[in-house]
């Protein structure tokens, strides 16, 4: 039986899907979502796609991550910035030779802990890979070591180079460009859920143009899918 995720919604499913949807996919605003429906006759205020947008984000993560696979085992892994009430915090991510997305995470802080914390996440969700690309930043370096003497990686397994990790730094151009016409997050809290479902959409994205789709890629379709999992 499939869960019924909107169950106490004021909005039927296929409304919600389509704000948060078209909000996760494309570099709009709460506000542009808004003048969306009300070209379709449905009127709704900004502040409730906000709410939807934070609620749907984790869940999307949450069912996402118990179907992902990895494809390969080359992985890139490196971290991009996000602006968070005038504060920089970090946003970690991986993935792997073909650009598909292994997971993601947003910290407060570019140290060891937060690499390592993501580091054994990932290590220990799809194994000892064959290859790892970082970046030389001390903080990375030293959960790198702390990954091999825990038997989590092998020493020949990691690899620190600048350009074999192009292919990540041009994946992180995907969350530049959705917080351009996005407001400016306010606490970590609502960052982490906005993401999730932004890089959720991006990873499905990806993954639906390397099947090579017939019919294209159809954001709403595709969450339709993934909450029948």
């Amino acid at each position: 039986m499939v869960k019924n995720y909107f169950k106490g919604r004021h909005f039927q499913k296929d409304i919600i899907l389509v704000a948060v949807g078209y909000y996760f996919r494309f570099s709009l605003s709460y506000r542009d979502i808004v003048e969306i429906l009300r070209d379709r006759g449905i009127t709704v205020h900004h502040t409730t796609v906000m709410r939807w947008v934070h609620h749907y984000g984790p869940l999307f993560k949450l069912l996402w991550r118990k179907q992902r696979c990895s494809h390969s085992q080359s992985w890139r892994v490196d971290e991009t910035y996000i602006r968070i009430k005038g504060r920089w915090c970090y946003f970690y991510r991986a993935i792997d030779s073909h650009g598909l997305t292994l997971d993601f995470e947003l910290r407060k802080h570019r140290d060891y802990q937060s690499a390592y914390h993501f580091l054994k996440r990932l290590l220990t969700t799809y194994g000892r890979p064959s290859c790892l690309v970082t970046d030389q930043y001390g903080g990375t370096l030293k959960a790198i070591k702390q990954m091999i003497k825990d038997g989590l990686l092998a020493k020949v397994n990691h690899q620190c180079s600048k350009y074999r990790n192009n292919l990540i730094e041009q994946d992180h151009r995907f969350i530049k460009r959705h917080r351009v016409r996005s407001a400016g997050f306010q606490t970590i809290r609502t960052a982490t859920r906005t993401l999730a479902g932004v890089e959720v959409v991006h990873a499905i994205q990806k993954e639906t143009r390397r099947n090579v789709s017939l019919f294209g890629f159809s954001v709403i379709t595709e969450l339709k899918q993934l909450l029948m999992v």
